[in-house]
């Protein structure tokens, strides 16, 4: 597929099950969308939802396909609602951008100077990868103990998160969407 070929199909905005208060939506691409992706991991998109564009980062659903959380403001714009279903246009972008490094890995890394020279040199990607990795675990000491011991592989010239299945596939991580709730 060229670059420039727009992966179009229809999504529905779903609302996670739990909590049972979420307002928040997301939704789930189709598998046959989902395979045109250069990646099985996370991917970034410039991207159109019922016409409003939009930036995001797909995250793998951990079977096969990709899943994004829909912002208020363009669910707001886009005038949808839980359940509609709507067109959704992707183009991957050419360059992932750079992530938005939580301030707990930035004085991490600030604190452990090896592991900070190391971290400059990597990727856009490897250096989101590294920040899901470190903050997925779903206790806080996970994350702790994520943090310090990214440090201490990236100190010793470590340039990948150890054992991290990017497409959450083959893992029981907390990869992948959550599940949606009735949407009756």
């Amino acid at each position: 597929m060229p670059a420039s070929t727009p992966i179009r199909c229809q999504v529905r905005l779903l609302r996670p099950a739990t909590p049972k208060t979420a307002t928040w939506t997301f939704v789930v691409l189709p598998a046959a969308a989902s395979a045109r992706l250069p990646t099985r991991s996370m991917v970034t998109v410039d991207g159109t939802l019922a016409g409003q564009s939009f930036q995001a980062t797909l995250a793998p659903d951990g079977v096969g396909s990709h899943w994004f959380k829909v912002e208020k403001k363009l669910r707001e714009a886009a005038d949808v609602a839980v359940g509609d279903r709507v067109e959704l246009v992707l183009s991957p972008m050419a360059e992932e951008p750079e992530p938005t490094v939580p301030a707990d890995v930035r004085k991490a890394l600030a604190a452990h100077p090896p592991a900070h020279a190391q971290w400059k040199t990597l990727t856009a990607v490897q250096r989101r990868d590294w920040i899901h990795w470190i903050t997925s675990g779903k206790k806080a000491e996970t994350r702790v103990k994520r943090l310090a011991t990214a440090c201490d592989m990236l100190g010793s010239g470590k340039r990948r998160a150890c054992c991290f299945d990017r497409s959450g596939m083959y893992s029981k991580g907390n990869m992948g969407a959550p599940e949606a709730a009735d949407a009756s």
